[in-house]
């Protein structure tokens, strides 16, 4: 009887260590987009600059000088387009040299086609390039996404859905410097 109430309290204390655990961090194949804006939209959010935003679609342009609000939505494409996800572990191919690093979608069909991260000489990041396209029987839509920090961050978005026509679409968020 011993040993079984030993076998049992051993194996409650194997399920209970096993139950409080850290999970592992996400492993990343590839650049953690998701992680860097979530990290920029915290450090913006912070910092609270004042944005010139421009708007247009086709001909119409609108433009406000503004203080961003909620940073993780404004920043939403850019963090939407991360590519590691466990089904695309070798979906991306990788070109590299000191300052720039480049995915490549190996099939077309995937959303996010290019992303390409430019670092400067102390291999910070400088900028931000990515590609999105969807395309199907019914809609097109191509968006290029580019960012660069505490300057400027752009969304070029073309879209063309079937019996509603084409429409063209660019947000441009330059935040604006204090001169002291």
């Amino acid at each position: 009887m011993r040993v079984l109430s030993g076998i049992y309290f051993i194996a409650m204390l194997i399920i209970s260590f096993s139950c409080t655990q850290e999970k592992p961090d996400k492993q990343h194949t590839y650049f953690d987009i998701e992680g860097y804006f979530k990290k920029e939209a915290e450090r913006l959010q912070k910092k609270n600059p004042t944005v010139e935003k421009k708007i247009s679609k086709n001909k119409d342009t609108e433009q406000k000088t503004l203080r961003i609000e909620n940073w993780n939505n404004e920043l939403e494409l850019f963090s939407s387009s991360d590519i590691n996800k466990p089904a695309w572990k070798n979906s991306y191919s990788l070109q590299q040299n000191k300052q720039i690093i480049t995915y490549t979608a190996n099939s077309p069909e995937l959303r996010t086609q290019k992303i390409s991260i430019q670092k400067n000489t102390n291999n910070a990041i400088k900028r931000i390039s990515i590609l999105n396209q969807v395309k199907n029987s019914l809609y097109n839509s191509v968006e290029e996404l580019n960012y660069y920090p505490d300057s400027l961050y752009q969304i070029k978005k073309q879209q063309k859905v079937q019996l509603l026509g084409a429409n063209n679409y660019t947000v441009t968020g330059r935040l604006i410097k204090k001169v002291r």
